[in-house]
């Protein structure tokens, strides 16, 4: 096999091995709680083939490459799992925002979905997890650090530079001579520093002893110009409220609209 980036080959490959044992202990974990843990599609090609892709689509018909789902009996997607891994923080934001866009979009069609995880490796960047963690994103690491320790553990130097083409070419090829069982010992490893708090989290989003309430009610009005707002309710009778108002044109009104000159907002951690 021919390659051109060294440094890129080797990544895909260690995100490989962390995906391959992830989906391992989901489909354990799926299998105790009577659901399905999928990679796949389960609707069948023109040509009666399973589509070999988890495509899943928003209600436009826009269709998303998933890494993993969590179905219950009747394939209703319950949760939408990503697993990444990146080495450098300047590819971060394109991820991160891909992530983000995909879920939102699908959970809006499949409202069975309870919850969307993503086991991130490598280096993420505050901006990239806080985007993610506003889009109701939970997050799992596994630190750049941790991964340059077992590449060490077998003899392989990980911590080196961008441009230091020599040394992933040497990382590259060590890597490729490992056994297929070293290689999946790696990606177990990983996986092992998130699974206790995966697990846990796991088991609180498919507790089904959990009575089901109204969190918030979220209203969006959408103006004949194209102006949009959102608004965000604790109760239901709040919400009914607002709706009934004799002119909801008014909200339109832009004295109240943010500049370009207002600072973005803060939040506390």
């Amino acid at each position: 096999m021919s390659v051109e980036n060294f440094a890129s080959a080797i990544g895909e490959a260690i995100g490989a091995s962390m995906e391959k044992a992830l989906e391992e202990k989901l489909i354990e974990i799926a299998d105790l709680y009577g659901c399905h843990y999928l990679t796949s599609g389960v609707r069948n090609t023109k040509s009666g083939t399973k589509v070999k892709k988890l495509l899943m689509s928003d209600n436009y018909g826009n269709e998303y490459d998933i890494d993993g789902v969590f179905a219950n009996e009747n394939m209703q997607p319950l949760i939408l799992f990503e697993s990444k891994y990146i080495r450098y923080k300047k590819h971060n934001r394109d991820k991160a925002s891909w992530i983000c866009n995909a879920h939102s979009a699908v959970r809006r069609r499949y409202h069975s979905i309870r919850s969307s995880i993503a086991v991130l490796a490598g280096n993420w960047s505050g901006s990239s997890q806080a985007m993610m963690k506003s889009n109701d994103i939970n997050l799992f690491f596994v630190p750049f650090e941790l991964i340059c320790a077992l590449l060490l553990e077998v003899g392989i130097e990980f911590y080196w530079g961008e441009k230091e083409k020599i040394k992933a070419k040497d990382a590259w090829y060590k890597y490729n001579n490992l056994t297929f069982e070293q290689k999946t010992l790696i990606g177990r490893k990983m996986v092992s520093l998130i699974e206790v708090q995966l697990i846990s989290l796991i088991e609180n989003i498919l507790d089904e002893s959990i009575e089901r309430q109204v969190k918030k009610i979220v209203v969006e009005i959408v103006s004949s110009l194209g102006e949009v707002k959102v608004f965000e309710f604790n109760t239901i009778d709040n919400a009914l409220e607002f709706l009934g108002q004799d002119d909801l044109k008014n909200v339109f009104l832009i004295t109240d609209s943010l500049s370009l000159f207002d600072p973005p907002p803060i939040f506390d951690e």
